[in-house]
């Protein structure tokens, strides 16, 4: 439907991004690591690693070779497992254009968990749906959906840059793109369409995300915040003019403040 690729959106509360970077670094570390062991390991991985509701319910019992991890805890590590390049570059691209400012908007610790209980909540709603499956689900997306639907709750008006059908560029209003991608996941979830993809887990980290924002983010932070919040980049605040017989603003000798892009 669409591709973010930009937003305005400055940071506000934190100098960096290091969970977004981080969960971004270690999910391409996971990766490559299971890609590069060839498709014998990474069977292994995601049937050891992934979430598998049979298993976790106990209407099902992997083999012994496979058992690597506590059963419960595939509920978070099933997060960092993605199938192909393609898989992990659109989740990663999401959380890199939106995670920044949910992460700015909570502090970096809570971050974290909001995107951990994100991922959980995605797995236990799939688990709920599927509770006898024997597929194995992998994937951020579910931790990703709660990313998009905290975004939409603090950022709606924030004008961000997409990909149209994947070939339109457009800068608009964050509120229209996201609407429309958490609509098409609760159609698709209903119309229970493409058995590839788990709508259901998508759902579930919407849900837990637009609860979890309004718990755990900083209470300097206002929710369904405008363009009127955003400091564009480059874009210098304008100076009253002073009164006559003041002297000049220091910014006006070159020490004012340059916001850089996120």
């Amino acid at each position: 439907m669409f591709i973010p690729l930009y937003d305005s959106n400055r940071l506000r509360h934190i100098k960096q991004q290091y969970v977004t970077i981080g969960l971004i670094a270690f999910n391409t570390l996971i990766y490559f690591a299971t890609a590069l062991g060839g498709e014998q390991f990474t069977n292994a991985a995601v049937l050891g690693l992934g979430f598998i509701p049979s298993v976790v319910h106990d209407s099902a019992e992997l083999a012994p070779q496979f058992v690597v991890i506590p059963e419960s805890l595939s509920y978070v590590t099933y997060s960092f497992l993605h199938a192909d390049i393609f898989h992990l570059g659109g989740n990663m691209l999401f959380l890199w254009v939106f995670g920044d400012n949910v992460e700015d908007a909570l502090g970096h610790i809570r971050f974290l968990a909001f995107y951990l209980l994100c991922a959980i909540a995605g797995a236990f709603f799939q688990g709920l749906i599927a509770w006898d499956s024997q597929v194995p689900l992998i994937g951020a997306s579910g931790a990703i959906a709660g990313v998009v639907a905290a975004y939409l709750i603090l950022y709606p008006r924030v004008k961000v840059w997409v990909l149209a059908f994947a070939r339109i560029p457009l800068r608009i209003p964050a509120f229209i793109p996201l609407i429309l991608w958490i609509l098409f996941q609760i159609v698709m979830f209903a119309a229970g369409g493409e058995d590839q993809i788990s709508w259901a887990c998508h759902v579930g980290g919407i849900i837990a995300g637009a609860v979890l924002v309004l718990i755990l983010r900083n209470r300097a932070v206002p929710l369904l915040a405008g363009a009127e919040a955003v400091v564009v980049a480059g874009q210098m605040p304008v100076a009253a003019e002073p009164a006559p017989g003041e002297p000049l603003p220091a910014s006006r000798w070159g020490r004012g403040t340059a916001f850089s892009p996120d």
